[in-house]
């Protein structure tokens, strides 16, 4: 895949006016709170696996309305006191897997929880275990046009809620540094990170890996391949929707969500990705409110960094911490 999209000089100063709706911060002040004013304790369930240096405890946490959500919660063996802490989401369909995939941030000294994001985690990995028990309107194949005729009953008002509320759940646990708490993910993960950052206040850090959800005016004219495609797939055919569509995708767009987010962030991108077009990266980051650190891959397509950006994020983490 060659370069497609802006050049590297003008995707750094690339700060675009993006969409808002004049009622953003009340709809998600009042998505908040409603889930908040129904939530349940979560519930830690130490499990037994083949790992001995580490505790696994299958977590389940209030999330939108109330609904259980699944995650992981990880820490290493013995741990009684408070940890720094990663909170990381994960990418489209993707499940939260089992709990030994993922140990870096476990075996670097942290804690760390991993979000199931409902009705996923049949299109790649090992599976997710949490239901979406709310209904859609017509939509394509896939999760990004489920409720998009509604911004109260789009799908993504309920993920991103429960990103948020999977913060509040880990700030209550006795390891748990609740001062010293990050989000991260990757692709759609990187999105949800975005968001709860936006969402949630006194985090030490953001660390979206090619995000997703950003700049979707953009994305969706810009590139062919999905997810983004599923909206153009749908406004094919629901060519009277167009106008609702992208008012709709507004309240969930990860640069006003980065706008909001006072958190210092390091953010990658990789110039050759067709999935997530560097420039909508670009505008995310350009906006973060905390400043961004922007680490960029000029030959990678939507892979990025891997783990040699794993090992940028865990030196940009010590630095914060130190």
């Amino acid at each position: 895949m060659p370069r497609f999209d802006l050049s590297p000089a003008e995707l750094h100063d690339y700060r675009p006016t993006i969409a808002e709706p004049a009622d953003f911060d009340e709809f998600w002040q009042r998505t908040l709170a409603e889930s908040r004013a129904v939530a349940q304790p979560a519930e830690r369930t130490r499990i037994e696996t083949p790992l001995t240096l580490v505790d696994v405890y299958d977590l389940s946490f209030s999330g939108f309305g109330g609904d259980r959500v699944r995650a992981w919660f990880v820490v290493p063996a013995g741990t009684t006191g408070p940890l720094p802490t990663i909170v990381e989401y994960n990418g489209y369909n993707g499940g939260r897997g089992l709990p030994h995939e993922r140990l870096a941030w476990v075996a670097s000294g942290y804690a760390w929880a991993f979000m199931d994001t409902r009705a996923q985690g049949s299109g790649w990995g090992t599976g997710g275990a949490t239901p979406d028990p709310h209904g859609t309107g017509p939509s394509v194949a896939g999760f990004m046009t489920r409720g998009i005729h509604d911004p109260e009953q789009y799908y993504y008002r309920r993920v991103f809620t429960d990103a948020a509320l999977l913060i509040d759940a880990v700030r209550s646990f006795p390891e748990v540094d609740s001062d010293r708490i990050a989000v991260t993910g990757t692709s759609q993960g990187g999105g949800l990170a975005i968001a709860a950052a936006g969402l949630t206040s006194g985090l030490v850090g953001v660390m979206p890996d090619v995000p997703f959800l950003c700049h979707f005016e953009r994305a969706v004219g810009l590139t062919d391949s999905d997810p983004y495609q599923e909206i153009v797939r749908y406004l094919s055919v629901h060519r009277d929707a167009v106008e609702q569509t992208f008012t709709t995708l507004s309240y969930f767009d990860g640069a006003n969500f980065a706008a909001r987010a006072d958190a210092p962030a390091f953010y990658s991108v990789a110039l050759m990705d067709p999935v997530c077009p560097p420039s909508t990266v670009y505008a995310a980051a350009n906006h973060h409110r905390g400043g961004a650190e922007v680490m960029e891959y000029p030959f990678n397509q939507h892979e990025g960094g891997l783990g040699i950006h794993w090992q940028r994020q865990a030196a940009w983490m010590a630095a914060r911490l130190a």
